[in-house]
């Protein structure tokens, strides 16, 4: 498949992918993340990778859109989960040091 990572052209297969991304050790994952195999890589170390560009020069964009169309599964940034808002009353509760219940 072609595609334009950075302004470059591309022909990036699945097979391609997955010979590129073997033996490289996953970094920490903290925002989009491609699950290649059974691991989760940060899109920026797939795009680096597979481009063999600096991360700087494309987005994360990029490569999520092209490793969607050559069929990896693309995980979000997890959002975090609400925290429960205390009413005033819940509030002077927890002040006084009673137990809060939410």
């Amino acid at each position: 498949m072609r595609c334009v990572i950075a302004r470059f052209p591309f022909e990036l297969t699945k097979g391609g992918v997955l010979e590129s991304m073997k033996g490289i050790k996953p970094e920490p994952v903290t925002g989009e993340s491609v699950i290649i195999g059974r691991r989760h890589y940060p899109v920026k170390q797939v795009g680096q990778v597979i481009t063999r560009q600096d991360r700087r020069d494309f987005s994360a964009a990029e490569v999520l859109r092209a490793m969607t169309q050559l069929g990896f599964t693309c995980r979000a940034v997890p959002k975090a989960a609400p925290l429960g808002i205390l009413s005033p009353m819940q509030h002077a509760s927890s002040m006084l040091g009673a137990p809060v219940s939410v």
